[in-house]
């Protein structure tokens, strides 16, 4: 998840599409130049550990556009796929 949000914040797409999961992965990534995300709180964890197959992330990303504050929050799903942590999705709420 920190990897990610890095990756979000210094524009590396490359990195985005790496973690992410091949069944739910876009075929391109655009970022938008303007959006600066700047802080990340990871809210809560469920599974993820060392023997799991799956985990979710609770978190908030703040980010600036047009000089106003933003923030996104999402609980997100990563799974393992060839042994490294990938994104898979976002669950409703």
């Amino acid at each position: 998840m920190r990897s990610r949000f890095s990756a979000f914040a210094v524009g590396d797409a490359d990195h985005l599409l790496r973690s992410w999961h091949s069944s739910t992965r876009p075929a391109r990534l655009r970022l938008d130049p303007d959006q600066r995300w700047v802080r990340l709180e990871v809210r809560d964890t469920h599974g993820g550990g060392l023997f799991d197959a799956e985990g979710t992330v609770g978190f908030r990303a703040h980010y600036r556009e047009g000089g106003r504050p933003g923030m996104l929050e999402e609980r997100s799903r990563f799974v393992r796929e060839d042994g490294r942590w990938v994104y898979l999705d976002a669950l409703p709420d």
